[in-house]
Formats: structure tokens, C-alpha cells, sequence
């Protein structure tokens, strides 16, 4: 599936991708820095009616947020060297736990993701326009 939108379009773009991810848990998402991974996050959690404050976890790796259906784990692994820091800062546990992952940065850490993770790819063809790829490469 390809969704093509702009900042004005991205709750829809959201509610797409929702629909598309037929009750998948844990995606990937891959970008270069400022394609819009951490933007469309917050969209998404939106959509799914997050009733926490919605940050981006880049120094604390691991947000938790709650939401209607449970909780729902914000991971960004960018400043993490490799899968040892990702496995000691609690990433596997999440990855494993049954509740919706979003993480950014996932090349970091490939070897603990589950087999069914979700392989999500964005990135900015132009400044006001986002093009996301949900499936492989």
C-alpha cells in the first residue's frame, strides 16, 4: 500500500494506514532524518485516540502511551549503537509484549524484531509532500 499526502491530509493518511495494518502490532519505520517518521507517529496516535501527551522519545527511546484499546509503545532507536543498548533499554520486552510498536530508527536493532514486524518506509519528495510505503523495500 502507498498513501501519498500532505501535512493538511495526514489524519486521513492516518486513518489509512489503520485500516491497511489489519490488526498488526509492531511496525518499522525507516526514513532519512526529517522525512516525517516522528510526524506521522503522532497522527497515528491520534487516530487511535491516545490520551497521553505525545512526544518524541529520540532521548528517553521508549514513550508509553494509553489509549483506548491498551498501550501503545513510541520507540526511537536513533541514538542507540547496536542491539545489546536496544535489548538492555527494554526495547525487546516491548517489541514482545502484544501492544502496538511504532519505531523509528529500526535498522539499529533488526535482529530483535519480531518476524511479523511491519516494514513502514516515508519519505519527502518535495518540502510540503510525504510519500509512505507500508511493506517491503
Amino acid at each position: 500500500m502507498e498513501l501519498r499526502f500532505t501535512l493538511e491530509g495526514i489524519q486521513d493518511a492516518a486513518r489509512q494506514f489503520w485500516q491497511a495494518a489489519a490488526g498488526a502490532k509492531v511496525f518499522a519505520f525507516h526514513g532519512a532524518m526529517g522525512a516525517g517518521k516522528t510526524t506521522f507517529i503522532h497522527a497515528l496516535c491520534d487516530v487511535k485516540g491516545v490520551s497521553s501527551t505525545v512526544g518524541s522519545p529520540t532521548f528517553s527511546i521508549i514513550n508509553e502511551y494509553a489509549w483506548p484499546g491498551g498501550t501503545m509503545f513510541h520507540i526511537d532507536l536513533y541514538r542507540l549503537k547496536d542491539v545489546e543498548e536496544a535489548i538492555q533499554a527494554g526495547v525487546e520486552d516491548c517489541l514482545y509484549s502484544g501492544n502496538i510498536c511504532l519505531v523509528e530508527w529500526p535498522e539499529r536493532a533488526e535482529p530483535i524484531f519480531p518476524d511479523h514486524t511491519v516494514p513502514v518506509f516515508i519519505s519527502a519528495p518535495d518540502h510540503q509532500t510525504r510519500l509512505l510505503r507500508i511493506g517491503d523495500k
